[in-house]
């Protein structure tokens, strides 16, 4: 199979179900930016290898890497993709909360909003929750416009404040300072 298909040349792609639409749709816009976001989770995780080999994040990284191949695929359902995927079930988003709950049980309590900074893997990890809840934003403007799988935004949602509790962890194994703002 060759990697260029030459059939988005003139400014379209196709989305699941064979709608052609232009690469500016917004549900591209959705799964292109969920995409980025999976490579800055990426990066994060090999940043936490380098430092932090054997960490439990390392799997749960993992599968999240997984479950946003599937939230981009459901992003990306066109005209006659409809009922082709599956949402993203409620236990995948428990999955989350239960880890968000198991990171914070050794962590203070939050009172201030966060700095990012003071390590390239705690930074890293800021960029990450920056980008997802951009991907959430944009994938919620599309689901204004389109019939979007409610799993796949929420999960989003939810996977934002994943990150940043993984932040607060990586902060506390690290021993770096956290910056909170304190105005």
């Amino acid at each position: 199979m060759s990697v260029y298909t030459k059939t988005g040349d003139k400014g379209t792609t196709s989305l699941i179900g064979g709608e052609r639409v232009p690469k500016y749709d917004s549900r591209v816009e959705a799964y292109g930016t969920v995409d980025e976001l999976s490579a800055h989770l990426a990066l994060l995780s090999d940043l936490i290898r380098e430092r932090w080999n054997g960490a439990p994040c390392l799997d749960e990284l993992t599968e999240i890497l997984q479950r946003l191949m599937s939230v981009q695929a459901l992003l990306a359902v066109g005209k006659g993709g409809e009922g082709k995927l599956s949402d993203v079930p409620s236990g995948a988003i428990e999955y989350l909360e239960r880890s968000i709950d198991r990171m914070s049980e050794n962590l203070p309590p939050v009172t201030h909003f966060t700095i990012p900074g003071g390590d390239k893997t705690v930074s890293q990890c800021h960029i990450c929750r920056t980008v997802c809840r951009r991907a959430e934003r944009v994938a919620l403007r599309a689901a204004a416009e389109h019939p979007t799988a409610p799993g796949a935004l929420i999960y989003l949602n939810r996977l934002s404040d994943w990150i940043y509790t993984l932040g607060r962890q990586l902060v506390d194994e690290f021993g770096v300072k956290e910056t909170l703002w304190i105005p």
